[in-house]
């Protein structure tokens, strides 16, 4: 490990030390199954924030080649990890086909297999034994899965309160759902809180960190920080321990929709109630409304969140709540969501911060190659350029020129 964290520490801008620390207390978290040959990612308190796109079949669309595709938009607009979601066609074999051609850590949600393997072979996913839910995360480990989400947060008793009392969004989270009908249809505990100590046995084994939560998110402004969210807050803060206790490392997913001015209450208890460990968010959407710009309504509340400690991203496309999102649709998300984690970065790490201020210089100068080249995306930024007459001046102000204007001044 000390290896790892002397790399890890020169990436991050940070001590040795620090790092080693924040890993033993578990505010850190480093990404990368035993069984794969991949540079580990570190995510955590004091770190660049990263992230993660969402690719994956879909029922209607289930191509592993085209799944490809996306992973590479994704890399190319500078993803940190990648989480595989299928739930379409041969699950294994789309799995494996990214894990050999993601050079960055992989997720995925387990109990989506487990719930198809189920209807496949009882006729129902709510037939899903524990059995067959442990088997396949262990298979998913052994192919080299770095990070599962584990939706251990939703137990029988908010099952019961979310029959009686209804929210505006509903149950947003699929994987949330799937286990919410099973446990009203077995009328049993949430089988990843009766079997989370043989989870935590698997995760431990193949160095696998578990991302918990997230099942009750708000998908909805008006539920945010209603009773589910927060009592998911507060069984995942009792899982925590138990992982640590383990030597597991933890994640925690969060919100979902929420509305501007309470995101900043959402990491405070989200960093209070499960003890600082690393916070991803799923958003966190500022808005119900803005339909096929839902990129946009992410990046504004994950650059709040971050800012407040949110350590890790989740890509929103603009398909968000519309439909299986294509490459472009996830090169343009992951490209919103990387701007509003940079947003952030530039104020942790001073060597970002100095390359912004080379290419103010650069743009003053009007010194158009050297300005695009050092731009976060040069290949979208020298497109743009395409058929514009850029000389001593660029096309939008032209002869009045502001820069050009004060050049001409005598300023001494």
């Amino acid at each position: 490990m000390s290896i790892i964290t002397s790399k890890l520490s020169k990436i991050e801008n940070i001590s040795q030390k620090k790092l080693s620390e924040g890993i033993n207390k578990g505010s850190i978290v480093v990404l990368k199954n035993k069984n794969r040959k991949i540079k580990p990612l570190a995510i955590g308190k004091g770190l660049s924030v990263k992230i993660n796109t969402n690719i994956g079949t879909s029922t209607d669309s289930y191509d592993p080649k085209y799944e490809l595709k996306k992973l590479n938009a994704a890399l190319e607009a500078k993803a940190d990890t990648i989480m595989d979601l299928s739930v379409g066609g041969d699950i294994r074999k789309t799995r494996k086909v990214i894990l050999a051609n993601s050079p960055i850590p992989v997720g995925t949600v387990p109990i989506y297999e487990a719930a198809i393997k189920a209807k496949k072979k009882f006729g129902d996913f709510s037939e899903m034994t524990p059995e067959l839910i442990l088997e396949t995360i262990e298979e998913q480990a052994k192919d080299g899965i770095d990070f599962f989400t584990i939706h251990a947060g939703i137990d029988k008793n908010t099952v019961k309160r979310l029959q009686s009392k209804k929210r505006y969004g509903g149950v947003v989270s699929r994987g949330g759902a799937i286990l919410v009908r099973w446990i009203i249809e077995n009328q049993k505990e949430n089988p990843l809180i009766t079997y989370f100590p043989q989870i935590l046995d698997i995760a431990k084994k193949y160095n696998i960190a578990l991302s918990l939560g997230d099942g009750m998110r708000p998908g909805a402004l008006s539920d945010s920080l209603d009773y589910f969210q927060i009592k998911e807050l507060i069984n995942l803060g009792k899982l925590v321990k138990l992982a640590k206790k383990k030597g597991v490392q933890v994640i925690i997913e969060g919100p979902g929709h929420v509305p501007i001015n309470q995101i900043e209450l959402n990491v405070k208890l989200q960093k209070e109630l499960c003890y600082d460990t690393p916070f991803y968010i799923l958003g966190p959407l500022v808005l119900d409304s803005a339909l096929g710009f839902d990129h946009i309504t992410s990046a504004i509340g994950s650059s709040i969140a971050a800012m407040h400690g949110a350590d890790f991203i989740c890509v929103v496309t603009p398909k968000e709540h519309l439909g299986q999102p294509n490459p472009q649709d996830i090169k343009q998300g992951t490209i919103a969501a990387k701007i509003a984690a940079h947003a952030v970065n530039i104020l942790k790490n001073k060597t970002l911060r100095q390359q912004e201020n080379l290419l103010s210089k650069a743009r003053r100068k009007r010194d158009w190659d050297n300005h695009i080249a050092r731009s976060l995306f040069p290949r979208e930024a020298k497109k743009l350029t395409k058929g514009l007459k850029l000389s001593d001046v660029c096309t939008m102000c032209g002869n009045y020129c502001s820069l050009k204007i004060i050049d001409s001044c005598d300023l001494s």
